[in-house]
């Protein structure tokens, strides 16, 4: 067997296995939709949800609904609207505001979708053998990087250390 040198450093890593799995699973689901010829990222799901919830949202609502960076998420509306799934139009009342809408091509892939998406969340809670226990530890630490930014855990310590 290999070495998982990932692994063996524990928690001390947790930040690069968290995006190990969220990789595989993200590499998966796009081998996927290259398969069946649909041409969507697997990031993109959120988006497609909340708009269909929503109807329509501003990219700083949606970022701030996904906890996403407002860059990331220019980025990947960027994406999507390139790809024609979603609309700009001005906000009537406010002109410096954009609505981000779900086009008809959108909307005309959404059963589809949701049959994938369905499908890959069952797929997820088989993996995790039916036990959620898991979202209550990840809710923990983002309520923790909520209370203290990640950097002023570090920092201050890291200082400490250093005027040893």
């Amino acid at each position: 067997m290999n070495r998982d040198y990932i692994k063996e450093l524990g928690y001390r890593a947790l930040d690069n296995r968290l995006k190990r799995i969220s990789d595989r699973m993200s590499h998966g689901t796009r081998k996927f939709f290259k398969q069946i010829d649909i041409d969507v990222e697997p990031s993109w799901h959120l988006v497609f949800k909340l708009l269909k919830e929503k109807d329509k949202i501003t990219m700083v609502e949606i970022a701030e609904q996904l906890g996403y960076s407002h860059p990331s998420m220019v980025v990947m509306l960027k994406k999507m609207r390139v790809k024609g799934y979603i609309i700009a139009e001005k906000d009537t009342n406010d002109g410096r505001k954009q609505n981000i809408k779900l086009t008809q091509k959108s909307y005309d892939l959404l059963p589809k979708l949701e049959k994938i998406w369905s499908s890959c969340e069952e797929a997820i809670y088989k993996m995790l053998k039916e036990d959620l226990s898991i979202l209550k530890h990840l809710d923990k630490i983002e309520e923790s990087l909520n209370t203290i930014p990640f950097y002023d855990r570090f920092y201050h310590e890291y200082i400490n250390i250093k005027n040893l």
